[in-house]
């Protein structure tokens, strides 16, 4: 994939029909907080985002042009996010590359946010935190070209949740000038088999 591919997804999706309007982007995500202090500050150094606009109520920041990423409602009496209720289990976010992703593991690690699971699912190698409120956000970079092949797989059919790593053994073999093609693939740096999500 080139980098003009890269920059133009648009140029692959379906093209609009009457029938077939979508979205062009994902705007924002909005979460309740118990903490939002906390929460917002954890976000801030997640993403090196900044603060649009704050108040008693709300929090609004983003990381890139878009007017605001995230938005944060101060709701301090609210009962915490349970683990078995239903709703979102996690937001990913994607990377260009594996160096971009162990760059951004490093950089997090420096400022104490490590990651709880380090898995290569083999369409992607991801990185999962939790932010103070519970709620999980996934890093991850497309292991090839054609990562939704790989659900079609004899891989896929044995494994569906793919193998754990070692972030910081990863990040060495980063440095010292390993190949992308390395580095995702799957069983490098392995820690052990998951098999639950």
């Amino acid at each position: 994939m080139t980098a003009t591919q890269t920059l133009q997804p648009a140029a692959t999706a379906q093209p609009e029909t009457p029938e077939h309007v979508v979205p062009f982007k994902m705007a924002h995500m909005v979460y309740r907080c118990r903490q939002r202090d906390q929460t917002v500050d954890w976000y801030l150094k997640l993403f090196q985002a900044h603060i649009v606009f704050k108040d008693d109520v709300l929090t609004f920041i983003t990381y890139d042009d878009e007017h605001h990423r995230l938005a944060f409602f101060n709701m301090p009496d609210i009962p915490p996010k349970g683990v078995e209720t239903a709703g979102v289990h996690h937001v990913a976010y994607s990377f260009r590359t594996i160096g971009e992703v162990l760059k951004t593991y490093a950089r997090l690690k420096a400022v104490g946010i490590l990651p709880y699971w380090c898995i290569n699912h083999g369409p992607t190698t991801s990185l999962y935190f939790r932010d103070p409120e519970g709620n999980d956000i996934e890093f991850q970079v497309d292991n090839n070209d054609d990562a939704g092949a790989y659900f079609h797989s004899e891989d896929f059919a044995k494994n569906p949740i793919g193998v754990e790593f070692d972030a910081d053994e990863l990040v060495r073999m980063w440095q010292a000038g390993a190949s992308d093609a390395e580095l995702c693939k799957v069983g490098t740096a392995a820690v052990r088999k998951s098999s639950v999500l």
